[in-house]
């Protein structure tokens, strides 16, 4: 187990350093144009691609880092480029989790290769969970998938909503329940293959912020996949109802669904994009005190903004700790029991969106415009506080964890 540390080893700063370079050079200078033509940067995530950061091989890399320190630190330096176009470089990565956290070895291996595609020809993968009447309250699923034992096939239908690349993706990984009864227990993960019949997109949403990245409904009508496609395999998923009925029966041990297990495991990286933005968003700032001049002095030189910066940089920095934690816990199987993934995630969601605001202030009337970047990187905050759990969520978690009370 690799100790606690505060400080990267020269390895990490060494990415760090490559991760910010790209974020500066080839990031940024397209954020305004992509988050103005609301598309997914095919062009970005490609030359991504061609330097190694859009693989396989560098997630592998950094989600196996035995400090856990590698996804957060590449998670802040992507979204300090820009929120829009990192989510487009990453959400990819969440389909893969949700493989990593539930597949085999054989799906691993055939499945995540074919999420990303090559730096000749880019592709990307869906997560597909949330859906019309069934957000944070997954036990509420619609989405049906039964199970045709003459042909090894599922069969699934219903809508999903809010999937990041839903519908332009080359693997959709769907969430879909197999046995009513069971709520949230009743479960399981399937990965739809490129051009299986019956899967499409449904409506594309015109978003307040992230508008870089592609969200869109996927319809599911008659939609077969082969046995193959079920997440750790048939076997294993008849055992886990069988245990969970059993529970049910007896009144009540929990039972990790496909959807929390995924959720559980990315819901510290969300706490890095979030410690990004906000850390992006502090810089602007900060470089704008000392430079605006008001009544003869830099703006800095006043209370007001002053102890502004002091609150933004202290509440980034705490953020950036929780997240750090909750990712050194979670890769050495350290438990969450006061639930410090959420935590990690509900403290760095809530600093963006209150860091970001801020630094519109602090530039005033300059803040408001599009003409400088923390209009927009405001817009793009507000996201953290909702998707992949809500900050109400967040706080739910946290106390019914601290209260020993079930988590359905």
């Amino acid at each position: 187990m690799a100790e606690f540390t505060m400080e990267l080893n020269d390895e990490q700063k060494e990415v760090r350093d490559w991760l910010h370079g790209f974020a500066a050079d080839v990031i940024r200078p397209a954020a305004a144009e992509w988050d103005e033509r609301e598309e997914t940067p095919w062009p970005v995530i490609q030359e991504a691609a061609k330097v190694g950061i859009y693989s396989l091989d560098f997630y592998a890399q950094q989600y196996f880092d035995p400090t856990g320190l590698g996804i957060p630190m590449a998670m802040e330096e992507l979204f300090w480029g820009d929120a829009g176009i990192a989510l487009s470089i990453v959400g990819t990565g969440l389909a893969a989790v949700g493989v990593l956290a539930n597949g085999t070895e054989e799906q691993i291996g055939t499945w995540i290769p074919q999420m990303y595609g090559d730096a000749n020809d880019v592709k990307v993968a869906a997560f597909c969970s949330s859906e019309p009447d069934a957000g944070s309250d997954v036990a509420s699923m619609r989405t049906r998938a039964v199970y045709d034992e003459a042909k090894d096939e599922w069969v699934l239908n219903g809508t999903k909503t809010w999937a990041t690349n839903g519908g332009i993706a080359n693997v959709h990984v769907v969430v879909a329940v197999v046995d009513p009864e069971l709520g949230s227990k009743g479960h399981a993960s399937f990965i739809v293959p490129p051009g299986t019949p019956g899967l499409s997109q449904g409506q594309k949403f015109k978003k307040h912020g992230i508008r870089a990245s592609h969200t869109a409904e996927v319809i599911l009508d008659n939609v077969r996949v082969p046995g193959s496609c079920l997440l750790g395999g048939k076997e294993k998923l008849d055992e886990r109802l069988a245990r969970a009925r059993e529970k049910a029966r007896q009144g009540g041990e929990r039972v990790k669904n496909a959807a929390m297990a995924t959720f559980e495991a990315s819901r510290p990286a969300v706490g890095a994009m979030a410690v990004g933005t906000a850390r992006a968003a502090y810089e602007v700032a900060l470089d704008y005190a000392t430079t605006r001049e008001q009544f003869g002095r830099p703006i800095v030189d006043n209370q007001g903004v002053a102890f502004q910066l002091a609150d933004m940089r202290t509440s980034i920095d705490a953020a950036r700790l929780l997240v750090w934690r909750a990712s050194w816990m979670a890769i050495n199987g350290k438990p969450f029991t006061a639930a410090e993934g959420s935590m990690s995630k509900l403290f760095a969601s809530e600093t963006a969106k209150k860091v970001t605001a801020q630094a519109i202030q602090i530039l005033g009337g300059n803040g408001y415009t599009r003409e400088y970047p923390v209009e927009r990187m405001h817009r793009d905050a507000a996201i953290y506080t909702i998707f992949e759990g809500t900050s109400e969520i967040q706080r739910l978690v946290i106390a019914r964890t601290l209260a020993g009370v079930p988590i359905r």
